[in-house]
């Protein structure tokens, strides 16, 4: 499929179908990641913030917030619930590594290629190795 061409021979507009054929590589996937975990906590905040309130506010409301996560709230089943705490606690974590990532390559101006792909895995692998670990804790334990 090829893009249209200007009358400078430069590609005309791009669709976002078009876009989704690139293969990036791994250092893009991150960053494309990062941006999306750090959306995803803060338009899940009043969820993460309800958790919180709900969890320390007394012994009575820390039952009924457990609760959620056993036997849902009103048509929503637990599991859904615990399925949205899976997906905040993925998006911490690897918004957390990825940013770490971030600030090591910034303060020691480790920059090569060689570097970014390395920690572009690293960064994948252990975001979704820890996640796995602490679902495993969510949804077993």
């Amino acid at each position: 499929m090829a893009a249209e061409t200007t009358t400078e021979g430069r590609p005309g507009t791009m669709r976002l179908v078009d876009a989704l054929q690139y293969r990036l590589p791994a250092a893009g996937v991150v960053s494309i990641l990062h941006r999306l975990s750090g959306m995803l906590m803060f338009f899940l905040l009043p969820f993460i913030v309800w958790m919180f309130d709900t969890s320390l506010t007394s012994e009575i409301s820390y039952a009924r917030f457990t609760s959620v996560f056993v036997a849902g709230a009103g048509f929503v089943p637990g599991w859904f619930f615990k399925l949205v705490a899976l997906g905040l606690i993925w998006a911490y974590l690897h918004h957390f590594i990825a940013g770490v990532r971030h600030l090591w390559m910034d303060a020691t101006h480790a920059v090569s290629l060689q570097f970014g792909r390395q920690s572009a895995i690293f960064t994948l692998a252990a975001s979704l190795l820890l996640t796995a670990v602490l679902g495993i804790k969510l949804f077993f334990f």
